[in-house]
């Protein structure tokens, strides 16, 4: 871990963490729209219903992350990018979704940037894990599914649930991605 990530791990999670609780998001990037109202509402829900002093963190990519991240904001939840070891933004799908990536980044009160790795699926997996590892519970917007690829939303929560962080799921039942 580079000093620069140690730094910004010091001040935007560890210190923040004895004061507040931190959630992670974790998701799919494509939601159906028969889902998004039900997943809109619980992420609101997730973010306005907890006691006390709240810190959140997202890799900002489409769908299920940049919503959290933006209902964070709304909130006036403290939020940490953690942005992937890879050329992330270049990635990230269409002009829009690059835009609100940016948008949501000039938010953010701190930046986590995480070291390369060889591919990026396992540059995805790396972010996750790490959120899961900083997190106090996870928001996990997932149809119930294996990830279909290395890294994807059911890897994340499989390990979120190994090491013991309390995962809430989020979709409509009988829903199914396309």
């Amino acid at each position: 871990m580079s000093a620069e990530t140690t730094r910004t791990l010091d001040t935007a999670i560890l210190k923040p963490r004895i004061a507040a609780t931190c959630i992670g998001i974790t998701g799919h990037r494509v939601i159906p729209p028969a889902v998004l109202p039900r997943v809109h509402s619980a992420l609101r829900e997730q973010l306005s219903g907890a006691e006390g002093e709240l810190a959140a963190l997202s890799s900002l990519a489409a769908g299920a992350d940049q919503l959290f991240a933006d209902i964070a904001l709304d909130h006036g939840v403290s939020l940490t990018a953690v942005i992937p070891g890879m050329d992330y933004e270049a990635h990230l799908g269409g002009a829009e979704v690059r835009s609100a990536y940016r948008r949501i980044l000039r938010s953010c009160a701190a930046r986590v940037h995480l070291p390369a790795e060889p591919t990026h699926e396992e540059a995805y997996f790396a972010a996750g894990r790490w959120i899961v590892d900083h997190c106090d519970r996870l928001i996990a917007v997932w149809d119930g599914r294996p990830a279909r690829g290395p890294g994807g939303t059911g890897d994340v929560v499989e390990y979120a649930r190994r090491t013991g962080v309390p995962v809430t799921v989020v979709w409509l039942p009988g829903a199914r991605r396309d």
